[in-house]
């Protein structure tokens, strides 16, 4: 979700999520929020109407958001929700490859590096608008992702959630990004599985080798056995698996050695995700234990990918700079920063691969890898 602007409400007490249009329509319109760029000649019916100019009289009958600006991409079809703050939310854009649903913000984990750290707060309620969200999605829409926080929390919920996906979206992938540890319990994994969803891959993070660093970096006792287990008993019931890493200084310095027990343990992976640090969240306040440029450990991640590879196991390389990564490397990286965080810096202008190159975080403009744009 992203907070998009502020307006001046009138005449609603409670969030109204809803797909957009911008040219009033008629017949039932209870799905709808009118996005207007000018006066609306009638609004009436809608669930919310937002636009960047003072209400006309004609609108007093639906609620109202109005002096919104920053909303102009904003396109048929795609799902906001209006605050009764006032605050205009994007859950859904249809231009976008990179949609995803933040199921919870509780995590059973602690992670150093967690971009979304986790909050202690009941935020189950909000999956009454997690289905409603599904339920507005383009069903042509050919990616989702479930994040966190950590979506098994919601335990048979969130199998309800995986189900009612493969219902109202039968042919958009499911991307769900998990810590993985709650499949330690075989029957959750199989009653996953049980669901039959498609196109479902689980992305779970192994950061070690061994047990005592991997639960050092998720900040939680007993995670390895439990995340490796789980990840043994998806595989089990034919749930796909998708290994991610997030390379800083305490991964890199067994990345080797995680790699070649991935290639031995998890053969059957459908994907290992190397990925660059993301210079928001908890990496500030560790930022001491972390971070390393990409120049200190462009080596060990050539001989990873060349060990994973070696295995028959996908490999890409996530959030890095062509002129940070070995050019034996280049094949494996992939623009993979969301579009709306996504961001280049002066320096890239004039670079002759900029167009291939994945940029970095809009957090990173003073945070990054030291670059040599390539002429």
């Amino acid at each position: 979700m992203r907070l998009h602007a502020r307006g001046l409400p009138q005449g609603f007490a409670e969030t109204r999520i809803g797909q957009v249009v911008t040219t009033p329509v008629s017949g039932d319109r209870s799905d709808f929020i009118l996005y207007s760029r000018s006066e609306p000649s009638d609004c009436r019916g809608y669930l919310a109407v937002i636009t960047p100019v003072p209400q006309p009289v004609v609108c007093a009958a639906a609620p109202v958001v109005w002096g919104v600006h920053g909303l102009d991409y904003l396109v048929d079809g795609d799902v906001i929700a209006v605050d009764p703050t006032g605050f205009v939310r994007t859950l859904y854009r249809r231009s976008s490859r990179h949609n995803f649903i933040l199921a919870t913000e509780q995590c059973n984990s602690y992670c150093l590096m967690c971009s979304q750290p986790p909050r202690q707060m009941d935020d189950f309620s909000r999956l009454a608008d997690h289905f409603r969200v599904i339920d507005l999605i383009d069903p042509a829409t050919e990616d989702l992702g479930i994040t966190g926080g950590e979506p098994t929390l919601y335990g048979d919920r969130f199998l309800e959630l995986i189900a009612h996906c493969k219902q109202r979206l039968p042919n958009t992938a499911l991307h769900v990004l998990t810590n993985g540890r709650l499949f330690f319990y075989r029957r959750f994994a199989e009653r996953l599985s049980q669901v039959a969803h498609p196109d479902l891959i689980l992305g779970i993070p192994l950061y070690s080798d061994v047990d005592f660093e991997h639960d050092f970096i998720v900040q939680a006792r007993g995670a390895f056995e439990q995340t490796v287990i789980g990840m043994l008993n998806l595989d089990l019931h034919d749930v796909s698996v998708e290994i991610r890493i997030v390379l800083h200084r305490q991964t890199v310095r067994r990345l080797t050695k995680l790699a070649a027990m991935i290639a031995r343990n998890f053969p059957f992976a459908f994907h290992v995700a190397l990925m660059g640090l993301e210079p928001f969240g908890f990496v500030h306040r560790n930022v001491d234990v972390l971070w390393m440029d990409a120049a200190e450990y462009r080596d060990e991640l050539s001989e990873t990918v060349s060990i994973l590879s070696a295995a028959g196991l996908p490999v890409s390389i996530y959030n890095h700079q062509l002129c940070t990564l070995n050019v034996d490397l280049w094949p494996f990286a992939r623009k993979s920063i969301s579009d709306w965080k996504n961001v280049y810096l002066d320096e890239c202008e004039g670079c002759t691969v900029r167009d291939d190159c994945g940029g970095f975080f809009q957090s990173a403009t003073r945070l990054h890898n030291k670059i040599a744009p390539i002429t």
